[in-house]
């Protein structure tokens, strides 16, 4: 959100905000441990996107590149994407069946903001690979897909 003359307040549109967050995807984003683009550079309305986090030094992730699916739907940025790990991992936020990353047990997602973007996402996901309750999870084989 922006302040425009005398405070008042301009929502920025749908588009424009996913056209700001593409490319700042495709820039590469801090120290490149996360990142992520369009799906399908055909979708006009920029719905399917593909995320990387790559695995936190000194941890069960380590030297691990983990592949998500997020889909904004018409309601983004208002309401959070769905966010789907392709890549098999054990995380206490994710589903053991279907990797998607549940809201309720993920609060970026429970207590979403519409400044949140795509890029906090994953790199809120990132942390919580390092949390004390996903730290030490057994992982599945590398390579394995949900």
């Amino acid at each position: 959100m922006t302040l425009g003359a005398g405070g008042s307040s301009v929502v920025v549109p749908r588009n424009f905000r996913l056209l700001e967050e593409l490319e700042r995807g495709e820039k590469g984003i801090g120290d490149g441990s996360v990142s992520y683009g369009m799906d399908d550079a055909d979708d006009l309305y920029m719905r399917s996107w593909t995320g990387t986090i790559i695995g936190p030094h000194n941890s069960v992730h380590e030297g691990r590149i983990y592949q998500l699916k997020l889909f904004c739907d018409k309601d983004y940025p208002d309401k959070p994407p769905s966010v789907r790990f392709h890549s098999c991992i054990h995380m206490t936020c994710v589903n053991a069946e279907t990797g998607v990353v549940e809201a309720k047990k993920f609060s970026m997602l429970s207590n979403w903001q519409r400044e949140y973007t795509m890029e906090d996402i994953l790199t809120q996901l990132r942390k919580e690979m390092v949390a004390s309750c996903n730290r030490k999870l057994t992982q599945p084989p590398e390579g394995t897909f949900f």
